[in-house]
């Protein structure tokens, strides 16, 4: 196990800068059985901070496998209305939501990919309501990630359980500043930072982005109206919190109809407890219209065919190559880490919140405006040191915003 020291120092930047707790706000925290003691010190800094109440949904991947292997379809598949209703409750009451996500890429390999697919649509299907809170950031969220055994070891199998978990925690300690004096003045200078970018690039409104490297030719237009968001957001009543920690990111929506092109993985994508690498998709007027996989052929087949939506783009997001987690030269085989070492693109449904009075609208008029509408948001990593983006101005003209996986933009100018 980690110092105290810094896992306190860790669980008080989750609360003061992630989801920003305020007093007498309840906290709901999603947290893996093996993280008892971590998560035990984050419900004791919430206490500590003012929290009304703290709830905790515990998950096991080892329950989730047995699950997996011996029930009946028809209860993998069936979401009890008391689940759905617990966490509506509670973002209807304004809670924070903190989860912890550490789950084994591995997990579910020798599980059926249908099978898996089928469970994970009908939890997005009974989940809508909830998500709705979340992606259109009405109440404060955030997902960090903690050492799990197997994770770990996935990471660094040539070290026992033990090794590889204390090698985990000060690759996370390092990524998410908690090895700075004070990470909370970090995150702000970070924030601040990431601000620019997506400010320059909110002024900029450019009509398309156009990417190319090795595997990778698409153009992808933006609708008019498109928002760069990135690091801290603000939620419907002005409180600011950071949806994602680490985050290296800034990110808007392309427009669903408007994608064109070719573009292949730079890492692997861990997708329901299943891996999916070396794999490559192609778009026509916004939706997949072929795609070949090297590993998890089958995953990525379900995962195009939970919803029309799933086969279209509802994210795109620029990270320099020479971001941290980029510069550890690890995979973490976690979306949450891989997706910030690389520039990416997401699978399924868009925020609304990236597109201007977009959280306001309806389905018909979110269509309208090219903001995609699926059951899942799944991101996947396209850059690399050879990336090069162009933007496409209003007038026609082309240039430069990524040379060689870093950014070609001066923020300052």
């Amino acid at each position: 196990m980690a110092e105290l020291k810094n896992l306190e120092k860790y669980a008080e930047l989750a609360l003061k800068t992630g989801v920003n707790l305020q007093k007498n706000q309840t906290l709901m925290i999603n947290a893996p059985i093996e993280g008892a003691d971590f998560t035990r010190i984050v419900v004791r800094k919430a206490y500590e901070l003012g929290a009304k109440n703290v709830h905790i949904n515990w998950s096991d991947d080892e329950i989730s496998l047995l699950k997996y292997e011996n029930a009946p379809e028809e209860v993998l598949t069936d979401v009890p209305q008391w689940h759905v209703d617990k966490f509506v409750s509670f973002a209807k009451e304004g809670a924070a939501v903190l989860s912890i996500r550490s789950t084994n890429p591995d997990l579910l390999k020798d599980i059926d990919a249908g099978k898996v697919a089928r469970a994970s649509k009908a939890n997005a299907e009974a989940m809508k309501e909830f998500r709705q809170y979340t992606m259109n950031d009405r109440i404060p969220w955030t997902i960090i990630s903690i050492p799990t055994g197997d994770w770990a070891q996935k990471i660094f199998p040539d070290q026992s359980k033990e090794e590889a978990m204390e090698s985990l925690w000060e690759q996370i300690f390092s990524i998410v500043r908690v090895d700075k004096e004070d990470p909370v003045a970090a995150w702000d200078k970070h924030n601040a930072t990431l601000r620019k970018a997506r400010e320059f690039l909110n002024k900029k409104q450019y009509k398309k982005l156009v990417y190319k490297a090795p595997g990778t030719d698409i153009e992808l237009e933006l609708p008019e109206g498109h928002i760069w968001k990135g690091g801290s957001a603000k939620t419907e009543d002005g409180t600011d919190f950071n949806p994602n920690m680490p985050t290296e990111e800034v990110f808007t929506l392309p427009h669903k109809y408007g994608v064109n092109g070719k573009v292949s993985s730079t890492k692997p994508l861990n997708y329901g407890g299943n891996l999916i690498d070396n794999f490559s998709l192609t778009f026509k007027d916004g939706k997949v219209v072929d795609f070949q996989a090297e590993q998890g052929y089958e995953t990525l087949k379900h995962l195009l065919d939970t919803d029309e939506g799933a086969r279209r783009l509802g994210e795109i997001a620029l990270v320099p190559h020479e971001s941290p987690i980029s510069q550890s030269g690890l995979i973490f085989y976690n979306t949450l880490y891989d997706e910030n070492a690389s520039c990416h693109i997401a699978l399924g449904k868009a925020y609304p919140t990236s597109l201007e009075g977009g959280s306001q609208m309806d389905d018909d008029q979110l269509d309208k405006h090219g903001v995609n509408d699926s059951l899942t948001h799944v991101d996947f990593m396209i850059g690399s040191a050879e990336l090069d983006i162009d933007g496409i101005t209003a007038d026609g003209n082309s240039e430069p915003v990524f040379r060689k996986g870093s950014w070609a933009l001066d923020f300052d100018a």
